[in-house]
């Protein structure tokens, strides 16, 4: 989640960060430090989204009771609310930090505002943000399992709910047998591709360079992840179409980051002998990530102009989702 940004010759071999030219290397601790206000701003728009999540249960309007008519008793379930209210968070802060890396990590528009190193520091900071939201939505989730299971032992209670929450392919209900996996694959895979930033004077710079790359692929699996589990977004309606929609101008911004890369290396050449720029099996790769990228606009687009966007059918009689009869203490 975090960017480089390189001069057009491609001959920086480090990213740009805010105190190179004091003569001090970026490191987490002053990250940490930086991220406190915006962490501040992430919990309360998580207190305001479960605020509204609650509110909407306790109204009869939520789709999370339709999905789940067990679930009608916010005051009970409210960890669970508070866990959807992380994971909403969370989504929004990785869109932003997404968003913001693409612009950073290409040809930088003329019209975006802030300098790079302000820039820069705020794309590291939504990106620890987005780690800590991402482990409370799990962390949440767990805590809500260990309070449903009341029937078993406090022991038993507590490795089921990590177990279910952080053990890729332990969960065994439901659309959660496929999505939990996917939620647990782009934390796991969130944490390092985050942290490496910060050792990457060790692992040196072109490594971590190759490696950041799969974020994407961190905020893929967690887009995936709501359209498959999200219960707000369940049905096929103007929620769940809104959150395709935004995928857009992330699937656009990667199209032009691929197109117009910053550094010189990474540009793709009228052919492959071109200039002696690599071999035939990269440039086809290469060019095969513009037409896959491209596409991926073309499909989203497609989903929003006709509908057809994966949400079902809202059922004449709510299912009760239920694994069993939900215990109270």
């Amino acid at each position: 989640m975090l960017s480089e940004t390189t001069p057009d010759d491609g001959r920086r071999s480090e990213p740009l960060a805010p105190d190179r030219q004091a003569g001090r290397r970026v490191t987490l601790r002053s990250d940490l430090r930086a991220v406190l206000p915006e962490a501040g701003v992430a919990f309360a728009v998580t207190a305001a989204v479960f605020v509204l999540l609650y509110v909407r249960v306790e109204s009869g309007d939520s789709d999370t009771v339709a999905v789940m008519p067990f679930m009608a008793d916010a005051g009970t379930y409210w960890m669970y609310l508070l866990s959807q209210a992380f994971g909403w968070s969370a989504l929004l802060w990785s869109w932003g930090t997404v968003m913001l890396g693409l612009l950073l990590s290409g040809q930088r528009p003329a019209w975006l505002p802030g300098s790079p190193q302000v820039l820069e520091r705020w794309h590291r900071t939504t990106s620890l943000t987005t780690m800590a939201l991402m482990f409370a939505h799990a962390l949440m989730f767990a805590a809500e399992l260990v309070r449903y299971e009341a029937e078993l032992a406090w022991a038993e209670r507590l490795w089921v709910g990590f177990a279910d929450s952080f053990v890729p392919g332990w969960y065994d209900s439901g659309t959660g047998r496929i999505a939990i996996p996917i939620g647990q694959g782009a934390l796991y895979l969130a944490v390092p591709l985050g942290l490496l930033f910060y050792v990457r004077h060790r692992i040196g710079a072109n490594t971590w360079r190759r490696l950041h790359r799969f974020v994407i692929v961190v905020y893929v699996l967690s887009v995936w992840h709501t359209l498959l589990y999200g219960t707000n977004v369940w049905y096929g309606e103007w929620p769940r179409t809104v959150l395709w929609l935004l995928q857009l101008p992330v699937a656009v911004l990667l199209v032009v980051r691929l197109m117009r890369p910053a550094r010189r290396a990474e540009r793709l050449p009228l052919s492959w002998w071109s200039r002696g720029r690599g071999s035939l099996p990269g440039w086809t790769i290469r060019a095969g990530g513009r037409v896959a990228a491209a596409a991926v606009v073309l499909g989203l687009v497609f989903v929003v102009a006709s509908g057809h966007d994966g949400g079902r059918e809202r059922p004449a009689e709510a299912p009760s989702m239920a694994p069993h009869a939900p215990e109270v203490d």
